[in-house]
């Protein structure tokens, strides 16, 4: 499981020209699922996601967690992460799992953070032609894969 995640002064997401949900000041969490990923994958990236510290304390320094300042976040899958790209020039995707396996996976996380946050997470529509937009702030942009613990 790879998630790429963006500090945000606010993010959303459109499908079709029509807002289909919005975060104020928060978290972007791009998701992306590969074959071999579980509930252990899940519970290892929440667990690192909500005690995150990337926000401002008082003193200009990184040092509050998405939890900490009672931020947002929004969560929208994203199968291109699982991209293959050592041959050729077009990314290959077999490293992503199929709907029937990332689907399920997919809700768990957006499920399993909400419970971790005590609030619900806005999602994008699985599937779906998302257009995402957002103001990253800071930037602050950090890159987490479950087959690389750093």
């Amino acid at each position: 499981m790879r998630i790429v995640i963006q500090r945000v002064r606010h993010a959303g997401v459109s499908i079709g020209g029509q807002i289909f949900s919005q975060i104020n000041q928060g978290l972007l969490i791009l998701l992306g699922i590969e074959n071999t990923d579980n509930q252990e994958d899940i519970d290892w990236l929440v667990k690192k996601v909500v005690a995150l510290r990337i926000f401002d304390d008082d003193q200009g320094v990184m040092n509050r967690s998405v939890a900490d300042i009672d931020g947002e976040v929004l969560v929208v899958s994203q199968f291109t992460l699982m991209a293959s790209y050592k041959k050729g020039n077009r990314p290959g995707y077999t490293r992503a799992a199929p709907p029937d396996i990332s689907v399920p996976l997919y809700e768990a996380f957006v499920k399993t953070l909400g419970q971790s946050l005590g609030k619900p997470v806005a999602t994008g529509r699985f599937g779906a032609d998302m257009q995402v937009d957002l103001l990253n702030d800071g930037p602050v942009t950090i890159c987490m894969d479950t087959r690389n613990k750093e």
